[in-house]
């Protein structure tokens, strides 16, 4: 089938698999489109479906044939252990088999040196690992008792063990096996059998039938992902663009270093934005055919319209104008981190104990090796931990003094009054977001520890100045010195702080307030939503 490619390869100068895996992504749509017919009295047509369509994507047109046979491997092996061992330790033999599987995959990647224009078994391997992994847990919670589980727990496990093809329709669903999204078998199986529409007993005027499965079916569905498609277009367009000519890769060009300290900072804030729209254009594209599958419906608007955001990855806006860097990070691969927190983060807990050091160290060590073994992965994500220390300190220290006096932030307060001084604290933080965002990120995108001291080095190290010097500042006495200005003004304003509340950072149930303060980087850490904090946006 490459004859059907190549011409469109050379004519936009992208590599050939990357115009396979886009033309997948956009063939899903028409797809969708005919998915959602299937009538959800014929659930085994839907799972063969979606096996069908994902054979087709790896084996004629991808080529990956032993790409596929070693994700089915995966497949079978998690079903037969989910169903036959009945210990405990189910959920970790699971998550050693498949976790195991893919560092194997990242090294041979890596040895032979494959570039991210090279479409190969680990990406959809990646996507694989969170549903294999996610799915021995709800197996588990199944066989729990309902007192010990969490919400989150209760909605997700697995009463009755599924049917092979079930499992296969599951594992293969056709719009998110390349790239995303993630999405638990409870979540699957209320789309296929239509549950997932059936939000309120009075059935919304706005909804039809169809076939004689009368399975309802909210409007607005082509509408948003067809504008999902859009976007995800001109993503793409912009990144083949631009994307030859200014990614992060210039920074260790020998003109690069001749230009100014200002021009090459400034560049940089440029090609960050267009490194990124690669994956807004791959994320948007495959949320909109996900979307056409019926995936993704969260109910109703306060004006009635229909609401698609359950397939959501990726909040853009929120990550190009954080205003801090926790909705930066609550932004991005969100299904990573519903994954990461709920089947490493709060797993790794002793029973009846909260998260603690421990917790946080091995949902990092999982964040890494999931993504690769690259050096430069590892310097973005501890430069991130040090980047939400930081983050939080000033949440904890300077924000209260552009707040009124009296005005404490806890979970479902309401926002707090925009004055000037905030709106200049809220885009000085965005200011300073967007700078270290793309310094951050420029290590995970060239990958090697060399070339990414050599690009930090070329920019005078400025990311490490911002923060390391705002380190300094608050630990050689400055969070004392704002915490006494907070103090005064809480005095002179005649009201009592609930320190508890104002100390808590983000405001987040993961941290044990009662237990000793754990190092200000692993608290960081802990808190980071890509380790799995919650996904609400801070105001």
């Amino acid at each position: 089938m490459d004859a059907l490619f190549v011409p469109l390869a050379e004519a936009t100068g992208a590599s050939l698999d990357q115009i396979k895996l886009i033309s997948c992504l956009l063939v899903s749509y028409p797809l969708g489109s005919i998915f959602i017919r299937i009538p959800s009295t014929r659930q085994d047509v839907k799972h063969i479906f979606n096996l069908l369509i994902a054979v087709f994507y790896f084996i004629p047109v991808l080529h990956l044939w032993n790409g596929f046979a070693q994700l089915m491997f995966d497949v079978l092996g998690t079903y037969y252990i989910a169903k036959t061992v009945k210990s405990a330790h189910m959920p970790w033999i699971v998550f050693w088999f498949v976790m195991g599987h893919l560092t194997v995959n990242h090294i041979i990647r890596a040895m032979f040196n494959l570039s991210y224009e090279t479409v190969e078994v680990t990406g959809p391997q990646m996507v694989l690992t969170m549903k294999l992994t996610t799915f021995a847990w709800n197996v588990w919670d199944g066989r729990r008792q309902v007192e010990e589980l969490d919400k989150w727990q209760k909605e997700k496990r697995v009463d009755e063990y599924p049917s092979l093809l079930a499992f296969l329709g599951y594992a293969f669903y056709f719009p998110g096996v390349l790239v995303g999204p993630y999405l638990e078998y409870a979540d699957y199986m209320s789309l296929i059998d239509g549950s997932l529409f059936k939000t309120t007993d009075k059935v919304d005027a706005q909804v039809k039938s169809i076939f004689s499965g009368r399975r309802i079916v909210p409007r607005g569905r082509k509408r948003v992902a067809y504008k999902k498609m859009v976007f995800g277009l001109v993503y793409l367009g912009t990144y083949v663009v631009f994307g030859g000519s200014y990614n992060y890769g210039v920074a260790v060009q020998d003109w690069f270093a001749k230009r100014s300290i200002f021009y090459r900072i400034a560049l940089y804030q440029f090609v960050g934005v267009i490194e990124r729209t690669k994956y807004y254009a791959i994320w948007t594209l495959t949320e909109g055919a996900a979307i056409l599958t019926g995936l993704g419906f969260t109910g109703y608007g306060s004006a009635g319209e229909t609401t698609w955001e359950g397939a959501a990855n990726v909040d853009i806006f929120n990550i190009e104008f954080a205003p801090n860097i926790k909705v930066l990070l609550d932004s991005w691969n969100m299904k990573t981190n519903v994954w990461l927190r709920e089947c490493i983060y709060k797993r790794v807990t002793p029973k009846g104990k909260k998260p603690g050091f421990r917790s946080t160290m091995i949902t990092f060590a999982t964040s890494a090796f999931w993504h690769g073994i690259a050096g430069g992965y590892y310097l973005t994500f501890l430069f991130g931990g040090f980047a939400q220390t930081v983050g939080r300190m000033c949440r904890t220290y300077i924000r209260p003094l552009v707040l009124p006096a009296n005005y404490v932030s806890t979970r479902g307060a309401p926002p707090p009054p925009q004055t000037t001084i905030k709106k200049l604290y809220d885009v000085t933080g965005t200011f300073f977001m967007i700078i270290i965002l793309n310094y951050m990120a420029s290590p995970f995108m060239l990958s090697t520890i060399e070339a990414s001291l050599l690009a930090w080095g070329r920019l005078w190290w400025y990311g490490h100045f911002i923060i390391v010097g705002a380190l300094v500042f608050f630990y050689s006495g400055g969070s004392k010195f704002l915490k006494g200005i907070q103090t005064k003004r809480a005095k002179a304003a005649g009201v009592v702080k609930d320190q508890k509340a104002e100390s808590s950072g983000y405001n987040t149930p993961l941290i044990n307030q009662s237990a000793p303060p754990l190092d200000d980087v692993a608290r960081a850490i802990e808190k980071a939503d890509f380790l799995g904090n919650m996904k609400s946006k801070e105001n």
